[in-house]
């Protein structure tokens, strides 16, 4: 029987994907492992295994295709033994309609009055919003599987889930409605289940309570009232991509259902500039000529962040609905800008790391999320973040929290300052530190004494070496 080669979900905050270069052709064989194409993410190029083995029996979608549904048919594999030509044959239908399906998909988020759905789109279900139903991400193809977070709910609020995960949910005390299922067409199976308990995967939110009666909901007001307060002609329309999408999506979640709360403090930096300029004036040249390392002050910044987290660890948590995790390493995510918007690289097991490790790491992960090489794995997860605006001149910010995390920490510019040293005014290099928590897990004291061993660290850089 043939197969359908799907387009995967390959993280958490995809919909939709754009078929970069296909590596196979058709009457290729391969075999589990090959790499059959390159698919765009909104967050990177990533590399897409075959787990069947067959012949590639007809390309339904050619490269270059923007804007493919999750779980969208791109290609037809014939298994072992199968006669390609009747399977090709079969695929036609599916070549008709692969395509149309994928403009209809690019449509949707600009619709057309006179252009119809269609048929097929109506009868598949579409992806949720990543943000609020994320997916198991995975590098590799599958045959049948969450659509990036599909829904397990019908339009009826039935819960697709198998009977075993029903069990293991009521068990656990879980709500089954709020488990983000990964099995087919959005199922809910024992793994999801076994993943919430463990908060390795995030439950949906829960609905919104109603409005009061006599009361209309808050809602955004719609794009044409927004185009009516400016004159036609007088701006441009840029559509959202992908990325703007899940970011907007993301920080409106976080806004909604994370309370947040910031706490500010200054930090002297002149040891640490001090220290800095030691160490990467005793750094060796390599064969080119340029320095093994040269750390930056983002670095030390991480370091303090993951050394206070081991000090304070009950701040070194995230919570969720029924339990609260805290964890024994340091996983720290630094905000990196790319073209279009930003992604999260997580430092892992920070507090075990040497500066000059944390320093290389960090150039290799900026390198290649600007290239959109960065694998799900290095910027899924953590349990806090560094957002670092120091070096465009910003004095202070407040970042907006980025779940699973229950922190983040906003970084100004360092500046010269007239201080008051033993009653006499002198002049230091401070910077001012926000961080953002969420009150669910941390309350303002263990804020607050996060916030005094950071600024220890900071002030004393020579602890973070012992």
């Amino acid at each position: 029987m043939p197969i359908n080669i799907l387009m995967p979900a390959l993280s958490p905050t995809m919909e939709k994907g754009n078929l970069a270069k296909w590596l196979k052709k058709e009457g290729d064989h391969v075999k589990a492992g090959d790499i059959l194409a390159e698919i765009e993410t909104d967050k990177a190029t990533m590399e897409y295994e075959a787990i069947d083995e067959g012949v590639i029996a007809k390309i339904l979608v050619p490269e270059g295709t923007a804007d493919i549904a999750v779980n969208a048919p791109i290609a037809v594999l014939a298994a072992e033994g199968e006669d390609v030509k009747a399977v090709v044959a079969g695929a036609g239908g599916e070549a008709a309609s692969a395509k149309p399906a994928a403009v209809a998909a690019a449509a949707s988020a600009h619709p057309a009055p006179s252009a119809p759905p269609s048929p097929k789109a109506e009868r598949q279900p579409g992806p949720a919003p990543a943000a609020l139903h994320p997916a198991a991400p995975s590098g590799r193809a599958a045959s049948a599987g969450s659509p990036g977070g599909v829904s397990a709910a019908n339009g009826h609020g039935r819960i697709f889930a198998s009977p075993l995960a029903r069990r293991l949910a009521k068990v656990a005390g879980l709500d089954i409605a709020r488990v983000a299922g990964t099995g087919p067409h959005g199922r809910v199976i024992a793994h999801d289940v076994e993943a919430a308990k463990a908060g390795g995967a995030a439950l949906r939110a829960p609905a919104p309570a109603p409005a009061a009666p006599g009361v209309a909901p808050v809602q955004a007001p719609s794009d044409d009232k927004v185009r009516a307060l400016f004159e036609p002609g007088s701006y441009e329309v840029v559509p959202h991509d992908n990325m703007r999408k899940i970011i907007a999506q993301r920080l409106v979640l976080a806004k909604l259902t994370i309370p947040h709360f910031y706490l500010t403090i200054s930090c002297t930096l002149d040891k640490l500039l001090s220290a800095r300029e030691d160490i990467n004036v005793t750094a060796p040249k390599g064969p080119d000529g340029k320095p093994a390392w040269k750390l930056s002050v983002n670095d030390f910044v991480i370091k303090a962040l993951a050394m206070a987290l081991i000090k304070v660890p009950e701040a070194n948590v995230t919570w969720t609905e029924s339990v609260m995790l805290k964890h024994k390493h340091v996983d720290i995510g630094v905000a990196v800008a790319i073209p279009g918007g930003l992604i999260t690289p997580v430092v892992r097991k920070a507090e075990t790391k040497s500066l000059i490790a944390i320093s290389a790491e960090m150039k290799d992960y900026a390198a290649r999320a600007r290239a959109r090489k960065l694998k799900p794995e290095e910027y899924q997860g953590g349990s806090s973040a560094i957002s670092n605006l120091g070096m465009y001149g910003i004095e202070e910010f407040a970042a907006v929290i980025n779940p699973p995390h229950a922190t983040i920490l906003a970084i100004g510019s360092g500046v010269e300052r007239a201080v008051v040293r033993d009653g006499k005014v002198a002049i230091a290099t401070q910077m001012k530190v926000t961080l953002s928590s969420d009150h669910r897990a941390v309350d303002g004291v263990l804020g607050a004494e996060l916030m005094g061993a950071f600024r220890t660290y900071i002030e004393s850089p020579t602890a973070m070496l012992v």
